[in-house]
């Protein structure tokens, strides 16, 4: 699927570039680079699904999609806060019954 850079324009209050992409059937795309990057493309040349349109690479290209991040389902971090939980309740009643033990061995020793 060939598609062509149909307009570029800075966005003053992002602090970015905004590129508009056309594909070949009509369909308008939005893509923000942010203003630091060195852009490959300019207005009016062809490019390619996934093809990049910076020289970082780490930044991107169109075709990629910016989705938000979930780290995890909320279950999984309850039930992970409850073994936290658990397991630090174990160890303090670990460590009471390690100073329970000691007093009675000090008494046995003072008859």
């Amino acid at each position: 699927m060939i598609t062509y850079i149909l307009e570029m324009h800075d966005i003053f209050r992002f602090n970015s570039t905004n590129i508009t992409i056309v594909s070949s059937t009509g369909t308008q795309t939005s893509q923000i680079v942010p203003k630091g990057l060195t852009l490959l493309v300019k207005q009016g040349d062809l490019v390619k699904a996934d093809q990049p349109l910076n020289v970082d690479p780490n930044a991107g290209g169109f075709g990629q999609e910016e989705t938000e991040i979930v780290l995890q389902k909320s279950t999984r971090i309850i039930g992970y806060l409850a073994f936290c939980f658990c397991v630090l309740l174990t160890q303090i009643l670990l460590i009471l019954k390690k100073k329970q033990f000691e007093k009675v061995q000090a008494a046995e020793l003072n008859f």
